[in-house]
């Protein structure tokens, strides 16, 4: 006999219900609202540049001040610190935290079939759900407006972006935890659902990805020495080698990395041996934060190429001081962030790169966490920016399914389910914050112009 009566979960009835009485807490409608606050954009950004390569700033800025896209993509803390003092539900979810159009696409499952889906995960953390759902609206606003698109293109877009995700989350709520764990999207299968003109993006995309092996990026990113060692090719400021005490430490650590991995990368990676690292420069948020390129060689010459980034702190808890689950919290300060970035893409993906794994290390004093994945295996993207009008309101849907699938993990997806509905209201006040969203990225991106002209002119 059982010590305590069993207790059964909660029905999907009953998280239904919750999501509903949430409704009366926070309602829809105040999604809408954009509190301004007492604001310094820069004052976040100049935040984030204290703990990076300082070499490497200038280079971020200058990525980051190229358009109104760009500079959208590298400010997810400063949209973090103004979600904080807009009104949120109590509805937390394993969140992406940037979840913007650039951070999805493909890459290969390990069964080497292709999928679509997240794919940045740095600054992922439990949020509101509906933090993730206004970054990839507004997002959406601003990359069209990016191209000079109609306004009722852009709008219809990001209006469809928010009735897909909820139609797909209210769909997937309805189904089992178990049968929600398996649901991916079919990128090869896009073809037959779309127009002509959709599918051929989709098929230039793929072919691409296709293309974008991991023995490809090695035979184009090292060459040998005399004893026939693999080597990374220099190519500054993108790619250097590290000084000799930083490539110590990074070879001491890979023992640590391959600990985090499951038993059976761990016997596969015995049969390589560490050749050669230098750092990279990544991203445009990135930028300027410690980035590896890890070359290993098998006893025939085969090189296999990890890449292992750095992992702060989440924009969502720095910034947006989303409070953590206890679990949650002390599972980071046991495996770092790190960590959080390794498991967090594990719940949010469909399927993840088998080599996941994470490290922790001490650099002069500080101690510094790092995740480590595949490096350009099979990835491949798609450019919001270039996509004629009818893909471009495909793939701002389908990013938005794929967002629903990844919420979908949560316990709390019936809850959310609940609350959206399937009504225009809860689309309605995502698309209008979006709108004034983007009025106020652009106007940061203005400033941080200015400020980055200033910042030039001083030095010199």
């Amino acid at each position: 006999m059982p010590r305590d009566p069993w207790i059964a979960p909660p029905t999907r009835a009953a998280h239904t219900a919750e999501g509903r009485i949430e409704r009366g807490r926070t309602p829809r409608s105040a999604l809408a609202h954009l509190v301004p606050g007492d604001r310094d954009p820069m004052a976040v950004l100049d935040a984030q540049d204290v703990d990076r390569v300082p070499e490497l700033v200038p280079l971020r800025t200058a990525r980051m001040g190229a358009s109104a896209f760009a500079f959208y993509r590298g400010s997810a803390a400063i949209m973090a610190d103004d979600l904080s003092r807009c009104p949120s539900t109590n509805i937390f979810v394993a969140s992406c935290g940037d979840a913007h159009l650039s951070n999805f696409g493909l890459y290969a499952s390990p069964q080497r079939t292709l999928v679509f889906d997240l794919n940045d995960f740095d600054e992922s953390a439990w949020a509101p759900f509906e933090w993730d759902v206004k970054r990839l609206t507004t997002s959406v606003v601003i990359a069209g407006r990016a191209t000079s698109r109609d306004d009722a293109v852009v709008e219809d877009a990001a209006r469809q972006a928010v009735r897909t995700y909820q139609r797909a989350l209210r769909t997937g709520a309805k189904r089992s935890p178990l049968d929600r764990y398996f649901d991916h999207f079919d990128a090869l299968g896009a073809h037959r659902s779309v127009d002509a003109e959709t599918a051929a993006v989709v098929e230039r995309a793929v072919r691409s990805a296709l293309k974008r092996t991991g023995a490809r990026a090695a035979r184009k990113l090292t060459g040998t020495d005399d004893h026939g060692r693999a080597m990374i090719v220099d190519d500054p400021p993108v790619m250097t080698h590290l000084p000799p005490d930083a490539e110590a430490r990074a070879w001491r650590v890979f023992d640590e990395y391959q600990l985090s991995t499951g038993v059976d990368i761990r016997l596969l990676l015995q049969k390589y041996a560490m050749a050669d690292v230098a750092a990279r420069v990544v991203g445009v948020g990135s930028v300027g934060t410690r980035c590896l390129l890890i070359a290993l060689q098998d006893g025939d010459g085969d090189v296999l190429l990890l890449q292992g980034k750095e992992a702060g702190e989440s924009v969502l808890i720095q910034f947006g001081r989303a409070p953590q689950p206890p679990a949650v919290q002390t599972f980071i300060e046991h495996y770092g962030n790190g960590g959080r970035v390794v498991a967090l893409q594990r719940i949010l993906q469909a399927v993840s790169d088998p080599f996941l794994g994470h490290i922790r290390r001490s650099t002069t004093g500080a101690l510094r966490d790092f995740y480590v994945r595949q490096f350009h295996d099979m990835k491949g993207g798609f450019d919001p920016e270039v996509m004629d009008d009818g893909p471009f309101r495909w793939y701002a849907m389908a990013c938005a399914a794929a967002l629903a699938r990844a919420h979908g993990q949560s316990p709390a997806v019936g809850t959310a389910a609940g609350y959206v509905g399937g009504g225009e209201r809860f689309a309605e006040a995502i698309v209008a914050w979006s709108y004034a969203y983007a009025d106020v990225s652009y106007q940061d991106w203005q400033t941080f112009r200015r400020h980055r002209a200033i910042a030039e002119e001083a030095r010199t």
